[in-house]
């Protein structure tokens, strides 16, 4: 199994539109520092999964038949973005696991194209060959559902967007033993708003389910600058994620 962050930002992005921050102004001057919508790729044997479809450029990465589905998380625009142009191909239907919301986003359901709308039942596992994907619930504004896959021994899950964890959801993750966690943590630890994890609440997810490794996404500009300036903060088995980076398997 290995999991690509694609991308690992909120939906602001880094470098923040108008900000003319030092921190900012680097990453426009090293374009691989800048964070686009959060989202990764599963490979799994010679299967190919997208997590979220927030990139915008889907149709020119992945070519028809090269991808065996995508699992959003949830229909907020910066994780669907990639579908709008996407839908209107031709040729073989795209299957799109997601949360049961009868919303959606703007005219995806009305207007789906090759795109299959496929909603799964919370807790219950699903089988692709030999990979198991168990979706569970998230705190968040809409619908979201974080995924917990499972293959011969690796146990991964990938996390976002999500503020603390449900009871249950908690319980799984900790129960799995695994090695690697993907997690949102979009704010900095003195930043306590709905919907997102700050750097405080992962610490304490951190220590309830006792993964191996933990690496944060879904970062917005005041976490990015912050850890600028606290560099040596995190424990060790705690990573911040970056654009292209591979999570899993590990490597240190």
């Amino acid at each position: 199994m290995r999991l690509t962050l694609l991308g690992t930002g909120n939906a602001a992005g880094v470098p923040l539109y108008g900000c003319c921050c030092s921190f900012c102004q680097n990453v426009r001057n090293n374009p691989e520092k800048k964070r686009s919508p959060c989202s990764a790729l599963l490979e799994v044997g010679s299967q190919r999964f997208l997590l979220d479809a927030g990139q915008t450029n889907l149709a020119e990465v992945y070519p028809s038949g090269s991808l065996d589905g995508i699992f959003l998380t949830h229909f907020h625009p910066d994780h669907v973005q990639g579908l709008f142009h996407l839908r209107w191909g031709t040729g073989q239907n795209i299957h799109v696991y997601t949360p049961t919301d009868p919303e959606g986003c703007a005219d995806l359901y009305g207007h789906s194209g090759i795109l299959e709308f496929i909603s799964l039942n919370v807790f219950e596992p699903v089988q692709f060959m030999n990979l198991s994907v168990i979706p569970m619930t998230l705190n968040h504004s809409k619908p979201t559902l974080g995924y917990l896959f499972e293959y011969r021994d690796s146990k991964v899950a990938y996390l976002t967007d999500t503020k603390g964890l449900p009871e249950r959801s908690e319980k799984i993750l900790r129960d799995a033993n695994l090695e690697m966690m993907v997690i949102d943590c979009s704010y900095r630890p003195d930043c306590d708003l709905p919907g997102h994890n700050n750097l405080r609440d992962v610490l304490r997810i951190v220590r309830s389910v006792k993964p191996q490794q933990t690496i944060l996404t879904h970062i917005g500009h005041d976490l990015d600058v912050w850890l600028k300036e606290h560099s040596d903060s995190l424990p060790t088995e705690i990573r911040v994620g970056y654009d292209g980076m591979l999570a899993y398997p590990i490597t240190l």
